[in-house]
């Protein structure tokens, strides 16, 4: 153990967890667990008298859940927490429900197997630990004040989109934008991102208005949680969010989010764009990785696109970021000073793949004057 060692509390009501992510942690140099504890009411006993770095901490427990937990960790001492969910559809929505709360970042275990999983998967339980550790939990909250939509932005109220089968997924269902439908979607927003992305994407999608330019996304996520993902946010923003299906069009009004477990691509169809969704080995350590996406969207739309990268650890998405701003593109990477982790966009800065650096409050702002320089052109060509 150094001195900069990350010292991290583990709180799971099993210790056959508890044993094996003490012994797959502290095989790491710069990790020391300087305690566990079976439940929440325990856990903080112990933080009182020792506080950790980070918090690796299970949803489901005796007497007092992670949630509630996670919620008054926040509200008395705001601290890095890595979620350890089971690889459900249970688990998606609790650990969904997780990083909204604060969490930073999380893991994923099977009901079955659950030793070799965790051993077999150790340099990913490691890379979350101490993406958490760089993690500047008490910024989210203060940009969420930050960043309250405006009247009339918010979904409550109206319909709920959920995510259906491709019959309920028409290619024009929404409503005239202030130029024709018919004019051609040349225009694309392809935003990447990682730690802290959940938040931010929440954040940045909640103050779009509906006839913006049509978006795709990679959020570094395992299968099964991007779907309750993009079902969670369709319900909270104007736009719609799907779960990108292969061949799936890219429309004005719609952010597609690539599926976990699947590499996504953009391709040209004509006049529009459609995603490809296919599996394929990780890159960068990441499926869906966000390298794959720009660099397709560099080669399909060239200048007549806009990326985004954010908040996130590693460098997933620089160089296609890069490739771009090479092919013309706008790219931006979010600044330091509102990334949950400043790692991703720091790459981009870097390597000169970012033209600008953005505040996440400033980046709505910067897809709606994207959207709208592309409905001003498409008025005068059809003149």
């Amino acid at each position: 153990m150094t001195a900069q060692a990350i010292r991290v509390l583990i709180v799971d009501d099993s210790a056959v967890v508890r044993q094996v992510l003490t012994s797959v942690l502290q095989r790491d140099p710069g990790i020391v667990v300087i305690g566990t504890a079976a439940d929440p009411v325990y856990a903080m006993e112990k933080m009182n008298l020792d506080w950790p770095d980070v918090v690796v901490l299970d949803v489901e427990m005796p007497r007092m859940d992670g949630i509630t937990f996670l919620k008054k960790l926040m509200s008395v001492r705001p601290t890095p927490v890595v979620i350890c969910s089971t690889l459900t559809e249970k688990g998606a929505q609790t650990t969904l429900d997780a990083l909204s709360a604060g969490a930073v970042a999380f893991v994923t275990k099977p009901k079955m197997g659950l030793k070799n999983f965790l051993e077999q998967d150790s340099a990913d339980i490691v890379r979350a630990v101490k993406g958490a550790a760089l993690g500047n939990v008490s910024r989210m909250k203060a940009l969420s004040a930050s960043m309250q939509p405006p009247a009339g932005a918010s979904n409550a109220g109206t319909t709920t989109r959920a995510a259906g089968p491709a019959a309920s997924r028409p290619e024009a269902s929404l409503p005239a934008p202030r130029t024709a439908m018919a004019v051609t979607t040349d225009r694309i927003v392809a935003l990447g991102t990682s730690t802290g992305g959940t938040q931010a994407l929440e954040l940045v999608l909640t103050a779009l208005p509906r006839d913006c330019t049509g978006i795709v996304i990679v959020q570094h996520m395992p299968e099964k949680f991007t779907a309750a993902f993009a079902e969670r946010l369709n319900r909270l923003v104007q736009v719609e969010v799907l779960e990108a299906r292969d061949g799936e069009r890219v429309l004005p009004g719609r952010a597609l989010i690539a599926p976990g477990g699947r590499h996504m691509t953009v391709r040209r169809d004509g006049a529009h764009y459609r995603v490809n969704v296919a599996d394929g080995p990780p890159v960068n350590r990441h499926k869906p990785s966000v390298d794959v996406l720009f660099r397709s969207v560099a080669e399909c739309a060239g200048a007549n696109a806009l990326g985004i990268i954010m908040t996130g650890m590693g460098d997933d998405g620089a160089r296609g970021l890069k490739m771009m701003r090479d092919a013309g593109a706008q790219t931006v990477a979010q600044d330091e000073s509102t990334c949950i982790v400043y790692g991703m966009p720091a790459v981009a800065m870097r390597l000169g793949a970012a033209q600008s650096e953005a505040s996440l409050q400033a980046i709505p702002g910067i897809i709606e004057r994207f959207s709208a320089s592309r409905w001003d052109a498409a008025a005068r060509s059809a003149r």
